[in-house]
């Protein structure tokens, strides 16, 4: 099976007419289908109940984006039955097929693009940009990964012994339970789901009880590229409810999940728990979130850094396990950044996301706005407040862009991820003592270092303890193919999705010895 080499998707400039006029009119459309009722799919079949799930717009908390059905116990113990059952014929598919499954949904998906991106816009808070660039994630996840399961689907390459033939083949695992957080609700819901899919395995999927309806109209998706019916189900509730049952269910074979720390900690001891009945250990893929530092040495192109720490902080309100919530900036140069820093941010400008003015939109909830408002009154007490306190009109769960300087390392607002846009600036004495402040976390997802220093730049390379590390640019915005994701320490399993490993976590290998002659 050959297919073209992987590029990643190119974004829309909206800054063309053209493309503008085209958002605004696929905003419109996504606009007048607000408040529909979204079924669940189990094992292949349409499904109500009495008790909803309603998502709102966090910009506009009054309108109602849809609502989902709530499953019951009962229904997601179906659900991973019905994917158990089908799983050996789902895997008995060719992988070819299964390929060109994705790859229409790819298709599909760069054809509804700016569809998916006004639903980003309006269900998670999303700019124009950012929904640009996680529905163009999204296509370049399915594209990718369809390249990857037609690299894996033959025989791999193995040493052959004398007298024998030697064969490595990857197998599907079983029935996943996918669950996707809300920021990233279409791509990592993608790229979590196609991944598990396209290597033959069933799938149960369980969205954020924040993102669901995107989470419907992609689950829709699957079915026009393809994919079977009873390959996947969708059921919408909370983790109490059913999250906790699917993930111990004796059927399941391995639990793909991104989101807080606390959860995924949750769901690797529920996972590893042994089920009666259950004839495998169970394997769990986390990415579990972080508390990203970019260092500013005393040698950077000072300007370049500012803007990076600005967009890296800021870019969809902090609200990405990548974000830089930390700056350790070497004394030498430290006023001189904040200073640079805080005229940035106060250029920032904070409003409904649907008017596309705005580079800043609201946070996911009202619940997460108090979260982040706690930690900025604390964080008052921890350092010095350098953005203004300033009201922002309308209903939106909006929060200003929060500097906070003179952050010490056991400071509260240094060491817990907080999710929110507030960035806490740290003097370090020099390099060395930097690269030491950023490595002092349970996490190690992002980071970045801007320095002119070849020294320094190598110490980075060999001793920044993150997963993604980032030289002379932004610590967030990483590409499918071009910087294969994910963290250390409590910031999950490493898994590198978008990366030649990430399929791998989803298949078995068998070996296989025949002698001959």
């Amino acid at each position: 099976m050959t297919l073209p080499d992987f590029r990643n998707e190119p974004y829309t400039d909206f800054s063309n007419p053209q493309n503008r006029h085209a958002m605004e009119e696929a905003q419109r459309r996504v606009r007048a289908a607000f408040g529909q009722e979204y079924e669940l799919m189990v094992g292949g079949r349409r499904v109500r109940t009495d008790e909803k799930l309603r998502s709102v717009n966090p910009s506009r908390p009054s309108e109602i984006i849809g609502t989902l059905s709530k499953a019951t116990p009962e229904l997601a113990n179906q659900a991973v039955e019905a994917a158990y059952d089908y799983f050996p014929e789902w895997a008995a598919v060719e992988p070819e097929t299964r390929v060109q499954m994705l790859l229409r949904a790819a298709d599909l998906l760069r054809r509804l693009k700016l569809e998916f991106d006004a639903w980003l816009v309006y269900e998670s808070g999303k700019t124009w940009p950012e929904a640009e660039a996680e529905t163009a994630e999204a296509i370049d996840f399915c594209e990718y990964y369809a390249r990857e399961m037609a690299r894996l689907s033959g025989p791999q390459p193995v040493v052959q012994m004398p007298g024998e033939k030697d064969e490595l083949h990857y197998l599907p695992l079983g029935v996943g339970i996918v669950i996707p957080p809300w920021n990233f609700s279409l791509a990592i819901l993608a790229g979590m789901t196609t991944a598990a899919l396209v290597a033959g395995n069933t799938v149960v999927i369980k969205p954020s009880s924040e993102t669901p309806v995107i989470a419907a109209k992609f689950a829709e998706l699957l079915l026009q590229a393809g994919f079977p019916p009873k390959s996947f189900s969708l059921l919408a509730g909370s983790g109490a409810a059913i999250g906790d049952l699917i993930v111990q269910h004796p059927k399941t074979r391995f639990i793909s999940f991104t989101g807080s720390r606390d959860v995924g900690l949750h769901i690797n001891e529920l996972a590893a728990k042994h089920q009666p009945g259950q004839v495998w250990i169970k394997r769990v893929v986390a990415e579990m979130g972080g508390k990203d530092a970019i260092i500013v040495d005393a040698t950077c192109d000072l300007d370049r850094a500012v803007d990076g720490v600005l967009y890296s902080a800021f870019g969809y309100q902090g609200q990405k396990c990548s974000a830089c919530s930390r700056a350790i900036v070497d004394t030498q140069v430290y006023d001189d950044f904040l200073t640079k820093l805080q005229a940035k941010a106060a250029t920032l400008t904070i409003g409904p996301t649907d008017d596309p003015a705005y580079y800043m939109g609201p946070v996911i909830s009202e619940s997460a706005r108090r979260s982040i408002l706690k930690y900025i009154e604390t964080g008052k007490s921890e350092g010095r407040l350098l953005t203004p306190e300033r009201p922002v009109e309308g209903e939106g769960y909006f929060v200003p862009p929060t500097i906070i300087a003179d952050v010490e390392s056991h400071a509260r607002i240094f060491q817990e991820e907080i999710f929110g846009p507030v960035l806490a600036v740290t003097r370090a004495s020099d390099f060395h003592h930097a690269l030491a402040l950023a490595n002092d976390s349970q996490y190690g997802l992002t980071g970045a270092v801007f320095s002119n220093d070849p020294d320094h730049i190598e110490q980075a390379r060999k001793h920044f303890f993150v997963g993604n590390m980032y030289i002379n640019r932004k610590c967030t915005g990483a590409m499918v193919g071009a910087h294969p994701f994910g963290g250390f320490n409590m910031s999950g399993t490493d898994s590198k999705a978008g990366g030649p490993d990430y399929l791998l976590l989803f298949l078995q290998g068998k070996s296989i010895a025949e002698k001959v002659g």
